[in-house]
């Protein structure tokens, strides 16, 4: 019997390299071979070995892993053994609590419950990345399973939202409608997944009376977390009945419960209601917890949603390499865990940093790998910034008119403000000023309303380039500068701009001023393009400049990246591969790190930098 057994009784499978013995116990060497075997054993004496396992692993204080043992050596209904695992799965790892929840709904003897405990499964094995066992979790939940069946159509069209499937966010609105009296929990969940249909003029009316019918239901004593859901719906409510002022008080108690949250969901939500309040830094930061802490509980699944929030959020306040950071991680983990699509999303974001600074090759190389999908505005945003850098004005400003105009997708309420700096300024070249006059209305007025000084900044240079003489316009570049959250990119920009127009008005002397502060900016962050630029300006203002200013010793945030994967052994090709850049781009941005660090070869830049 196998009580009988010795490590002797393994040397021939051993010998065949079908299992490892240690002093720690018995492994198969793969999970073909255990599959195998596990399948061929005789059902009765799997199921001893099952109880076997239990004993010993309740012996150790192994509590969940037991439970799973036990159950699988269980025949027929067992309520106290579902409740045992359904209560253990609550604090488990997503992967563990799925296989936990269809332990337990296996062993459950009532169709309701067996339904509440399947869609609890689903759920986790969603969170764990494997959205095809949820999918089969969700088709065996029984038709007498009461509001389960409602919620799992929630579930799957929550697992739907990242890929931008068609018609998710109705369902959610359907979910809300049917669970608002009888679920107002999950009905709030389901509004604010349903977010971005707050924006969309078909389901704005809509949207905001099921809102109101949940919150009929909050009695101001909910947890944190719920507390949180509750004002951000009550914000998106607001945005969809026109009530802006409604809609940023709601959002900034969303965002200020985000301190009594240690959940990413949570996180999540107080991120969204951030950037829309226009509150990036702040934004960041939670995106940032949220991916730490679903990283921590197993959610792999959610990592790549805060990643984007996070370099959307970056983004928008002027931290160019922490976006460029967030973006690169999230394409990354969304390829791993199958979702391509919000892959996608990320090398688009990757795809406007790098159009920002002039870097074509690397902006269109990006922008190719983008699948077709919800993703596409921010690819266009992209391609206008390079309309921008070759003076495509009036291309520029049609792409851009066309992004701002198009239905809600990943980012979108951020990518209706972020724009307009840019539409503005290209529609003004382009002597088509009047048609954006509405958007730069409603971005003068939510600029002023986020109290940030970033997007303070940008409103006053956005009003610059809409007034009607120089001295106006003058007097607005002046206010924008004095904001003292202005600075790298977006305030070299703002000086390029002012500059040309002080040149253009004949006043050369402050017009240099300007002009060098721009182009010692874009030289130090290596934005090429946007240096030669404010060159030829500073040139047409009366001074000798031969060259781009030299830059600093100091390495942008995308060479200190390069040069650490060169200095590790990468080629330029598999350093392009890892940053998603064009191996010419790699070789630009090396050539530089050579120079600013006074090397002339590899080796010497490695010696150099494992000396640092």
């Amino acid at each position: 019997g196998a009580d009988d057994w010795t490590l002797a009784d393994f040397a021939a499978a051993e010998k065949r390299a079908l299992i490892t013995v240690t002093a720690a116990g018995v492994r198969f060497r793969g999970p073909l071979m255990r599959g195998v075997a596990y399948a061929e054993m005789p059902v009765a004496r799997r199921r001893t070995a099952h109880a076997a396992l239990a004993a010993v692993l309740e012996e150790r204080g192994a509590r969940l892993p037991a439970l799973l043992h036990r159950a699988a050596a269980t025949t027929g209904p067992d309520a106290d053994l579902a409740k045992d695992l359904a209560g253990a799965a609550r604090s488990a790892d997503p992967a563990v609590a799925a296989e936990a929840g269809r332990f337990a709904a296996a062993l459950c003897p009532t169709p309701a419950e067996k339904a509440g405990l399947l869609l609890a499964a689903a759920r986790s094995a969603w969170l764990a990345g494997r959205p095809h066992q949820a999918g089969q979790l969700i088709r065996r939940i029984p038709a007498a399973g009461g509001t389960a069946r409602v919620r799992a159509r929630g579930l799957t069209a929550e697992m739907s939202l990242p890929e931008g499937r068609p018609g998710a966010r109705d369902v959610l609105l359907d979910v809300a409608a049917e669970l608002a009296e009888s679920d107002p929990g999950t009905a709030l969940e389901a509004l604010a997944l349903a977010g971005e249909a707050a924006c969309r003029p078909g389901e704005q009316s809509r949207y905001a009376a099921l809102a109101r019918r949940v919150a009929a239901g909050q009695r101001g004593d909910e947890p944190p977390p719920v507390a949180l859901a509750f004002h951000h719906v009550a914000g998106l409510a607001c945005i969809a009945d026109g009530d802006e002022e409604g809609s940023f008080a709601r959002l900034r108690q969303a965002v200020a419960l985000a301190d009594r949250v240690a959940e990413p969901g949570p996180l999540l939500r107080a991120a969204t209601a951030g950037v829309l309040i226009g509150d990036g830094r702040r934004a960041a930061a939670l995106a940032g917890r949220a991916a730490v802490l679903a990283r921590e509980a197993g959610a792999s699944v959610l990592v790549p949603q805060a990643l984007e929030l996070a370099a959307l959020a970056g983004m928008a306040s002027g931290d160019y390499p922490a976006a460029n950071e967030a973006a690169l991680d999230g394409a990354a983990v969304a390829r791993g865990t199958g979702q391509p699509v919000l892959a996608g999303t990320h090398l688009a974001v990757l795809a406007v940093l790098a159009a920002l600074v002039g870097d074509r090759d690397t902006a269109l190389a990006r922008i190719a790998s983008v699948p077709e999908g919800p993703s596409r505005p921010l690819c266009e945003w992209a391609l206008a910034l390079l309309d921008m850098v070759d003076g495509r004005c009036p291309a520029a400003a049609e792409r851009l008119l066309a992004v701002v105009s198009a239905p809600p997708g990943p980012g979108s309420a951020l990518l209706r403000v972020a724009v307009v700096p840019h539409l503005l300024e290209t529609a003004a070249q382009a002597g088509v000023r009047a048609a954006v006059e509405p958007v730069a209305t409603t971005f003068d007025r939510w600029a002023g309303r986020t109290g940030q000084p970033n997007w303070l900044a940008l409103r006053d240079r956005c009003r610059a380039l809409r007034a009607d003489d120089g001295e106006s316009a003058a007097g607005h570049f002046e206010t924008a500068l004095r904001h003292e959250g202005e600075a790298g990119f977006p305030r070299a920009h703002t000086e390029l701009l002012y500059g040309r127009s002080l040149r253009r008005r004949r006043r050369n002397v402050e017009a240099r001023t300007h002009l060098r502060r721009a182009a010692e900016t874009f030289q130090l962050l290596d934005a090429a393009p946007w240096a030669e630029q404010s060159v030829r300006e500073l040139r047409a203002a009366g001074e000798r400049v031969e060259t781009p200013p030299p830059a600093g010793p100091a390495l942008t945030a995308q060479q200190e990246r390069i040069a650490a994967l060169v200095a590790g052994g990468a080629t330029n090709r598999e350093v392009a591969q890892e940053l998603h850049l064009s191996p010419r781009t790699v070789d630009h941005h090396l050539r530089n790190v050579f120079t600013r660090l006074g090397v002339r070869s590899r080796t010497e830049m490695a010696r150099l930098l494992s000396q640092a």
